[in-house]
């Protein structure tokens, strides 16, 4: 991902987080895929195989939008540190995040 582009995405991240709209953790995340009511998933790119293969093949079977953050930023654009992976349902801030991210490849 373009560099200038993640930092706005951490950005908008944290106001998306203070407005209660991010569901994070896996289970959650690989949940709302499955129910195809995640409008994105934003993953870090630290996670392990193991969840990155669960991860990608939820969000390709339900077409959802998946992208890659840099290690250790996701935790930290939402203030919750460790956290790997994080989901917003499609309303206004979803549609500006996916707005942000339309240039960008997704896995």
């Amino acid at each position: 991902m373009n560099e200038q582009i993640e930092n706005q995405v951490i950005q908008f991240l944290g106001l998306c987080m203070r407005a209660g709209r991010i569901i994070s953790g896996q289970e959650a995340c690989v949940e709302l895929a499955r129910q195809e009511e995640a409008a994105l998933v934003l993953m870090d790119a630290g996670v392990s195989d193991n969840t990155r293969k669960r991860i990608t093949d939820a969000c390709h079977s339900h077409n959802v939008p998946l992208y890659e953050i840099s290690e250790g930023e996701l935790g930290r654009a939402i203030g919750k540190k460790g956290r790997m992976m994080a989901a917003l349902k499609m309303d206004g801030m979803a549609q500006k995040l996916l707005n942000l991210l339309k240039d960008q490849p997704g896995l």
